[in-house]
């Protein structure tokens, strides 16, 4: 499988400037490194499965006004390397290796979709645990039934099959067919420039292969039965047009940890945060200030 090259697919990538690589818990991780320097808080993005960091483009330079920002690809994803088993619990010892290996402790972890499902279950088990968390479109539930338990069983076999990678690279390729996917499937209207990096990351089987891998290892019943002990605060911001996860989710998980509270985002879907980057960052600061992060 041909992953992501950075010096032809990364040449005009979002914020490359602040780019490096650093290898840390077995991943040999793209990493941007933004905003203010020590001793300004640390905010850590995870974007979530078939993502990456161009995910951030335009929030993260409104964050890094007030923060030290990190954002990872995360293995498999983008120009990360891969993780021989990417579980929840592997991933989140990988990126807290990361954080180690930069001097950087998280005051506020920010998860999009399966990132926020990883930030959690970072905290969980004490693996760089933030002061609070935010979480974006949070996939944080198993699907419910018999659902929850084909998912990741499907994923397993498309995984296992050296081909389905490259034939689902290969339908990206297709003109427009990204963009239409993106809007079938998470109810976002996301700009032409959006469109094209997540179209550069389709096209390739590598990247395919990494998300189809994260969702191959993805259990979340530890963490559905970790979260009435997940005592810090969450902020669990959703759009009320995600198509992907149910916004229903976000007042479910409210309901199950200790300090936790629902938002619900009108006429923003499951990428709400790249269709409406100024207004997250004021939730995102405003957040950040009450629970004392920020002055």
């Amino acid at each position: 499988m041909s992953a992501p090259h950075w010096p032809t697919d990364g040449q005009d990538w979002p914020a490359r400037e602040t780019s490096r690589f650093i290898k840390a818990g077995g991943v040999n991780w793209h990493v941007q490194v933004s905003g203010l320097a020590a001793p300004a808080p640390v905010c850590l993005l995870l974007h979530g499965t078939a993502a990456s960091t161009h995910s951030w483009r335009d929030l993260a330079p409104l964050l890094g006004r007030h923060f030290t920002v990190i954002a990872p690809d995360l293995p498999g994803h983008g120009f990360s390397s891969r993780l021989a088993r990417p579980s929840p619990a592997d991933v989140g010892a990988a990126v807290a290796a990361l954080t180690d290996a930069l001097g950087l402790a998280p005051a506020l972890t920010i998860g999009h979709s399966a990132g926020a499902a990883l930030a959690l279950t970072m905290a969980e088990k004490r693996l760089a645990p933030p002061r609070a968390i935010i979480s974006l479109g949070g996939a944080l539930l198993p699907f419910p039934g018999m659902a929850g338990k084909l998912f990741p069983a499907m994923a397993r076999m498309l995984f296992v099959n050296p081909f389905m990678p490259e034939l689902f690279a290969m339908r990206a390729r297709t003109p427009g067919e990204v963009g239409r996917f993106l809007a079938r499937s998470t109810g976002s209207q996301i700009d032409a420039r959006g469109i094209e990096l997540y179209e550069r990351l389709m096209r390739s089987s590598g990247h395919v292969g990494g998300a189809l891998a994260l969702m191959a290892n993805w259990n979340l019943e530890p963490l559905e039965a970790a979260l009435p002990g997940l005592d810090l605060p969450v902020l669990l911001a959703h759009g009320e047009n995600d198509t992907t996860i149910p916004p229903s989710v976000a007042t479910k998980v409210a309901g199950r940890l200790p300090n936790a509270r629902p938002l619900i985002l009108p006429g923003l879907g499951h990428l709400a945060h790249e269709e409406a980057p100024e207004a997250h960052a004021k939730l995102i600061l405003d957040f950040a200030r009450e629970t004392g992060i920020l002055p």
